[in-house]
């Protein structure tokens, strides 16, 4: 075998992801007949079987399971290798700064100051993700460096924890619940997070913004009569002032979005919310040292000197 060819690899991801080959052909803009045999040519060549097929959809093997999480990181590296190539060959590359909206908290304006007088300073790019994206970005090469909530998919990628703040959960005025001062997520009970999980069943162990993207326990509610797949803080928010949903948030993020119609409350055991600045581990830029020390600065700053605003205000 001369090596995996990396179309049939892209062909072979998007069946597993879609189980289904007719719904795979048409997110590849392709005909059926030369996907099923591209996949079987690569099953030839490994000489395993990665799929079974049913009428009805396709299952992954084993071997299966095992190509599709080797062959999503290569196809990464592929596309990242690409993008970072080209990028190193403009005349003045910038660096590259991956970032959800109002989930920085409040440090990027400090430090993109303190990165400017720094002697390795460079133009700086913000590249505007949905929830949870900012890792899968510098695992592709479209951004140089990001700030991420915890927990988040590390593959690849080293980090410096930044700060933490408290994490609130934001529901309608109107519900009872928004009469108390201090909640507990057993309170909470028969509440759901925007990606249908109860929201009294979140697991301390993962994190504290399973409702924005990132990884967690992702079970949903018995009683969910949907999945509300948001990407949007201002969708999130929406759905909470209908009392559709709650949401856990930072407190920097209430902060911004103070609404008459959304009430922000403390959790007595809901984990804090961790901001961390992560890069990836190849990365040799003396630019994006640079960032990291005006980060690690600017963090320290606001963590000795900040104060925290009470949950109700």
């Amino acid at each position: 075998m001369n090596g995996l060819d990396v179309r049939r690899l892209e062909y072979f991801v998007a069946v597993a992801e879609e189980q289904h080959f007719g719904r795979a052909a048409e997110r590849l803009h392709m005909t059926q007949p030369p996907l099923s045999r591209a996949v079987q040519q690569l099953e030839d060549e490994l000489g395993v079987t990665l799929l079974r097929r049913t009428t009805r959809r396709v299952e992954l093997t084993p071997a299966g399971e095992v190509l599709l999480r080797d062959a999503r990181i290569a196809l990464d590296a592929v596309a990242a290798a690409e993008r970072r190539t080209r990028h190193a060959g403009q005349p003045s590359p910038s660096l590259r700064i991956a970032l959800k909206a109002d989930l920085d908290a409040g440090l990027l304006q400090g430090i993109l100051a303190a990165f400017a007088e720094k002697p390795e300073a460079c133009q700086t790019e913000l590249v505007l993700v949905s929830i949870g994206e900012q890792a899968q970005t510098l695992r592709d090469g479209r951004a140089d460096a990001a700030i991420v909530l915890a927990p988040y998919d590390d593959r690849g990628l080293d980090a410096v924890p930044l700060l933490s703040e408290p994490t609130l959960v934001a529901m309608a005025a109107a519900d009872p619940l928004a009469a108390r001062d201090t909640l507990r997520l057993a309170d909470l009970a028969g509440h759901v997070l925007p990606g249908g999980r109860a929201a009294d069943q979140y697991p301390a162990s993962a994190g504290n913004t399973g409702n924005t993207g990132n990884t967690g326990d992702p079970r949903p509610s018995a009683n969910a009569p949907r999945r509300h797949t948001v990407a949007d803080l201002t969708e999130i928010l929406r759905l909470v002032e209908i009392g559709t949903i709650v949401a856990f948030l930072p407190l920097s993020v209430t902060r911004r979005y103070p609404r008459p119609e959304i009430a922000y409350r403390a959790v007595a055991d809901l984990p804090e919310s961790e901001f961390v600045l992560a890069w990836p581990q190849q990365a040799t830029s003396r630019a994006v040292a640079a960032f990291v020390r005006a980060a690690e600065n600017v963090a320290a700053e606001v963590e000795t000197g900040g104060e925290f605003l009470d949950a109700r205000r």
